[in-house]
């Protein structure tokens, strides 16, 4: 059973969002949260139910090949129409993997990337020229198409956050996968009610103009998924 709170914004009749934070290569945890959501549907049935993941896939846990396998082969919960964000890790991940030199992936290897390395069986002390090799075509494909940014009615989802006083169409790249502040600190309006990851906090935040659900599963905390529904917002966690 979910417990429901009053939720910054609404969305329509017959429309749900599913909202998972951080991963962070944590499949059994994102399988976990995958299979509560299933059952919520089945408990809850709507019209227009869908699932968006908020980035950071990889890096630091145990199985970011399994995944973006998951992700990537199908929708991981049958029937439900699913958006997969992408985070400052996946950018990090394809700028050390296209780099001409070894820049990028050192500062990959400086925020996890050898455990996403190891997970697809990339050899120790292999070239940083030889590690696109290891990794299937799809995956990378799926990796460099991820949206940055999905919005349903009055709820923005972006992986870190936007700038405050920059209108959402004119965000950079740079702010929607890395900033912290401005934003988490602002207390107006920013366009639309963000609903992001990025900052672990120990619990979910739900603020006026934004919701935060890093809650640090790769870190001992766990994976947060928020429920939006109707005025209210609930929180699966695994």
């Amino acid at each position: 059973m979910i417990s429901f709170e009053a939720a910054p914004a609404g969305l329509p009749a017959g429309r749900r969002v599913y909202a998972v934070g951080d991963v962070h290569g944590c499949l059994e945890k994102l399988a976990g949260l995958h299979a509560l959501i299933a059952e919520d549907l089945v408990a809850r049935p709507i019209a227009e139910p869908e699932l968006v993941h908020l980035g950071d896939l990889v890096d630091r846990g145990p199985d970011s090949a399994g995944v973006v396998e998951l992700l990537s082969a199908r929708s991981p919960v049958p029937g439900l129409p699913t958006v997969n964000l992408m985070g400052n890790h996946e950018l990090l991940m394809l700028s050390a993997l296209s780099a001409k030199d070894d820049g990028p992936a050192e500062l990959w290897m400086e925020n996890g990337g050898g455990a996403t390395l190891a997970s697809w069986n990339v050899p120790h002390g292999a070239v940083v020229a030889a590690w696109p090799r290891h990794i299937p075509v799809r995956h990378l494909l799926f990796l460099r198409d991820l949206a940055i940014t999905h919005q349903v009615g009055p709820y923005f989802f972006v992986h870190a956050g936007v700038r405050p006083g920059v209108a959402l169409a004119l965000q950079t790249r740079m702010d929607l996968l890395w900033i912290r502040e401005p934003f988490l600190s602002f207390a107006g309006d920013l366009g639309a009610v963000v609903v992001h990851g990025h900052t672990p906090r120990s619990r979910p935040e739900v603020r006026s103009n934004r919701i935060g659900i890093d809650t640090g599963a790769v870190m001992g905390g766990v994976l947060t998924c928020a429920v939006l529904e109707g005025d209210k917002v609930g929180f699966l966690r695994v």
